[in-house]
């Protein structure tokens, strides 16, 4: 577990990556009123604050979230963060984006970032499940963390977005809710906007992409995860759209690299059923960049960041 720990960030005019810093806390803006309209993020740098708490007790497993805490007066804007790793690879944690969250917490966010069942032996819909209680307890633990339960949004990467994609589209999903929060309802679940880095957003077509250029061990993880074989297309955020299934559509930004396969196509394929379904989606490719871009300092998490804040502020402005 991380030990509690004062973590001073600041990003710079020409970079929005985080470096070390000793600024002092209280400097975003805030009006008295827990509300909607009364959050702004920061103007300047904050002090932020990490610790571990458990959010998420099944199976037998205990689960836990690492929470990238502000330290000012508040409230903030809350951010659920839903890490990657092929649906089933146990070596990817929730310390995945910390580079991207303590730079996110530094602008006036808390961030939430978790684990939750990722093993070959948890197909589907068992993670999308633990994202969907996630989203709740967030909500309904909101105040625990001087956060809004009135803005929260929700971040995933790769595999991590297919489970964001699916929970919020599909939140009444009894599938999806099966995990009881006492005092919610499946409604909550639904993020009031959504942020997407290079997302499994048609894993169907992304199987045949890594079958075309050989890449077995990928492969392993979508026929693990997806058994039986046919939820490559019940549990396909693309098909959803098109079948015209009756879904929920936060607004969405979606972040995708020109150097990641044949991700450039996918989305924009995605953008459009998005849009056409009478959703928001705001498309980003960025030159150059690969998979998993937001996990490494440089150029392309520095685009990212400025992308992710325009979003945010524009969201909480009601935008």
């Amino acid at each position: 577990m991380f030990a509690d720990s004062l973590r001073p960030y600041r990003w710079m005019a020409a970079s929005l990556l985080v470096t070390l810093i000793g600024c002092s806390a209280g400097s975003v803006q805030r009006s008295s009123a827990d509300a909607p309209a009364a959050l702004r993020l920061s103007t300047e740098a904050v002090t932020i604050q990490m610790r571990d708490v458990e959010y998420l007790q099944v199976d037998g497993k205990t689960f836990q979230a690492t929470i990238y805490q502000p330290q000012g007066t508040g409230p903030f804007p809350a951010l659920l963060d839903v890490h990657g790793g092929n649906w089933v690879r146990e070596d990817i944690r929730r310390d995945e984006h910390a580079l991207m969250n303590k730079a996110l917490a530094a602008m006036g966010i808390v961030v939430v970032a978790i684990d939750f069942r990722q093993t070959p032996q948890n197909r589907y819909p068992d993670s999308v499940a633990d994202v969907h209680f996630a989203l709740r307890w967030l909500r309904a633990n909101a105040s625990r963390f001087n956060a809004s339960p009135h803005r929260v949004g929700v971040f995933g990467s790769s595999s991590g977005s297919h489970l964001v994609l699916l929970s919020s589209m599909r939140s009444s999903d009894p599938r999806y809710a099966a995990l009881p929060l006492p005092g919610t309802s499946p409604d909550t679940a639904t993020p009031d906007y959504i942020i997407l880095t290079y997302p499994m957003s048609d894993p169907l077509t992304r199987r045949a992409y890594n079958q075309q250029v050989g890449n077995t061990a990928v492969l392993k993880g979508f026929d693990i995860y997806f058994s039986p074989s046919d939820t490559l297309k019940e549990a396909n955020p693309q098909l959803i759209l098109e079948r015209r299934e009756r879904v929920k559509l936060p607004p969405v930004l979606l972040l995708q690299g020109t150097a990641d396969g044949n991700g450039p196509e996918m989305q924009e394929r995605f953008a459009a059923a998005y849009r056409a379904a009478g959703g928001k989606l705001q498309l980003e490719l960025l030159t150059g960049a690969p998979h998993n871009f937001v996990n490494t300092a440089g150029v392309h998490l520095d685009r990212a960041l400025i992308l992710i804040k325009a979003f945010i502020e524009q969201q909480l402005a009601g935008r």
